[in-house]
């Protein structure tokens, strides 16, 4: 890593010798059925050595189709893959990591009880003859992971890492076999800004000795900082290939949707009243969260913001009864609560909607009705002394699918079959049948694309309408600018700074999540 300073401009040299570097992969028209869906439609596909190519697209575009494709997992029904000028076919995922492809993806496949370097050489043991050759292992993991620079210790069980550094792992599992092409999916969804930066410079030195990069973000203003080209899918068809540089981030938004979507934010009509929910001088038993005291009152948004890791979602979820409290209150519509557990809550009227959707929100091999009504199976509405009714499930859960624009909606099918932002949609789903009083939404546009996104913001803005009290907890900044009544800045577990109206400026928020000086003189009153 010790050449990562005298590379910064390596990707603008690059990507002006673009023409005249050569094509390590060609796709041409490569199509995929899953039943009687067109996953993929003759999509074309190129990827030059030593450049940075954005896949993307909306949720169900085909993006993840066709890096599947690349990566050995799923296998094309029609067109041809050249690597090098050369066709192969990538009947697996070990044969294309024999091809020098690597795929790192937004959904990890690590074995939670083995340790990082165990799951670094998983499927790829080093052995002495019929023995592990468990030293070498250590060294080479150790030494990928310096190489990285990430702060991951080789020997620790991934299941006490964080979900950053579990992205690390991943990352370091791909290098392994000094791939010629890694794809990137969502990479930096789970990263810190200084882990961010980390990937960014690792990214230029893999450039600089011509790995090529496929990268997949919905965040569309990494696109100018990492991209050299940008290719559009929509439907599972190509629509273009553009210049990362030089294409504004309207032009990508209305490729990607076939629309101009207009303002992305709506406008929010707060009308604060009641105090919803109260914590005061919460500190949960593992000091996450030390003596955090906020408000959140019906017909607001209240923002959470923060770092990666600040412990803004431990607050959200000690609220709801999964991280033990050591000390403090939590008042529900001004009632203490003195029992704090998730099923208590729901029936309260209290919901929490967890930041990962496969891990904590879905039951992803049930079907899309089970996940929606999953919550709400003792409301009278959905049963009658423990017996079912089958009829109103379908006909409420159908409902709440439509208002949340599940597409294709099709209550049978399993949840996994759906894109990330359709299953962020049937999550929400989840929530919505209890007409819960306090919602409290945990990174709830994580891996979901832009036109997803303006359907929850949609969403939250309508509930907050209704004189629903939203606490959003979010890494997002444009997202907590244009969505919240008012904000805290959650800092190493405490409160760092309180704001409300026009002091809800980007400026005044970053000062608060980087300077010490920011504590004790911008904390203000809760009251509206």
């Amino acid at each position: 890593m010790s050449e990562i300073n005298e590379l910064s401009n390596v990707r603008a040299s690059m990507t002006d010798n673009s023409a005249d570097t050569e094509m390590l992969l060609q796709v041409r028209s490569v199509g995929k059925n899953f039943g009687g869906v067109r996953a993929l439609d003759h999509v074309n596909f190129d990827l030059k050595s030593g450049e940075v190519h954005v896949l993307f697209g909306e949720n169900g575009a085909g993006k993840s189709t066709l890096i599947n494709i690349l990566a050995g997992a799923i296998r094309p029904d029609e067109g041809t893959i050249e690597l090098s000028q050369k066709p192969v076919s990538l009947e697996s995922v070990h044969e294309a990591r024999r091809q020098g492809i690597a795929a790192v993806f937004q959904e990890f496949s690590l074995a939670s009880e083995l340790t990082v370097e165990e799951n670094i050489f998983l499927g790829s043991e080093e052995t002495t003859g019929i023995v592990l050759n468990k030293r070498k292992m250590r060294d080479t993991a150790s030494e990928i992971v310096n190489r990285l620079g990430f702060d991951i210790p080789p020997r620790a069980q991934v299941s006490s890492l964080s979900r950053a550094q579990q992205q690390m792992t991943e990352i370091a599992k791909a290098m392994l076999t000094n791939p010629k092409i890694l794809i990137l999916d969502e990479p930096t969804s789970s990263l810190t800004e200084r882990e961010v930066n980390q990937l960014f410079e690792l990214m230029e030195v893999l450039q600089s000795e011509e790995v090529a990069i496929i990268y997949i973000t919905h965040r569309v203003a990494e696109i100018r900082q990492v991209g050299d080209r940008v290719t559009v899918l929509r439907d599972g068809r190509y629509i273009d290939t553009v210049d990362a540089k030089s294409t504004s981030q309207q032009e990508l938004v209305e490729l990607m949707t076939g629309r101009s979507i207009g303002e992305f934010f709506p406008e929010v009509s707060f009308k604060p009243s009641d105090v919803c929910l109260a914590l005061k001088n919460l500190t949960t038993r593992n000091k996450s969260v030390i003596d955090v005291s906020l408000e959140v009152r019906s017909g607001e948004i209240v923002g959470l913001a923060g770092l990666v890791g600040c412990g803004k979602s431990e607050i959200g979820r000690a609220c709801f009864g999964i991280e033990p409290i050591e000390r403090g209150e939590v008042e529900f519509l001004g009632e203490t609560l003195n029992h704090l557990d998730p099923n208590s809550n729901l029936k309260r009227g209290l919901s929490y909607v967890p930041p990962d959707r496969r891990r904590e929100g879905l039951l992803l091999d049930r079907p899309t009705r089970e996940n929606i009504s999953l919550a709400s199976l003792d409301l009278a509405t959905m049963s009658t002394k423990a017996v079912l009714h089958r009829s109103s499930e379908r006909v409420i859960t159908h409902n709440l699918a439509e208002r949340m624009r599940v597409t294709p909606l099709a209550l049978e099918k399993d949840a996994n079959t759906y894109s990330g932002g359709n299953q962020q949609k049937i999550l929400l789903s989840k929530y919505i049948a209890r007409k819960n009083k306090v919602f409290i939404l945990d990174e709830p546009t994580i891996g979901v694309d832009v036109g997803a996104k303006a359907e929850v913001y949609e969403f939250l803005a309508s509930l907050a309408a209704e004189g629903v009290a939203v606490l959003l907890i979010s890494s997002e900044l444009p997202e907590i600018l244009n969505m919240s009544n008012r904000v805290y800045v959650i800092r190493s577990g405490t409160v760092q700074a309180h704001f409300e109206g026009q002091e809800i400026s980007e400026e005044n928020l970053l000062n608060a999540f980087f300077s010490e000086s920011a504590q004790g003189n911008t904390i203000r009153s809760a009251t509206p």
